[in-house]
């Protein structure tokens, strides 16, 4: 399945999220694949950051990462980064953004 996040950096910590983004711990990304994450991007624009990714479950996957040791810190770190940030909790699979639109559905 293929979910849409959005979650803004703070003004003053884009530098700071960005490079955090440089040095992501190998047994956090190796925990998010082994969730169901096939793929995982982030884009910024100004302060609003879009994250698309691919997964088997979304739910399985906040379930598996909510309470990780790794993602418990990863998140601290991004608590001072964000103003608005994802949401790993159960009710986190409420906040992706709806499908508007997409091609590969559009059968016109």
């Amino acid at each position: 399945m293929k979910v849409a996040l959005h979650t803004k950096v703070r003004a003053d910590r884009v530098d700071a999220y960005e490079q955090a983004h440089r040095e992501v711990p190998e047994a956090l990304t190796d925990a998010i694949r082994a969730a169901g994450v096939t793929s995982w991007t982030i884009w910024r624009s100004g302060t609003d950051l879009f994250h698309v990714l691919e997964c088997d479950d979304y739910a399985r996957l906040l379930a598996q990462l909510e309470h990780l040791p790794v993602n418990v810190a990863w998140q601290t770190r991004m608590a001072g980064l964000l103003d608005v940030a994802h949401d790993y909790s159960s009710d986190g699979t409420n906040a992706s953004l709806p499908v508007v639109w997409d091609l590969r559905t559009d059968s016109r």
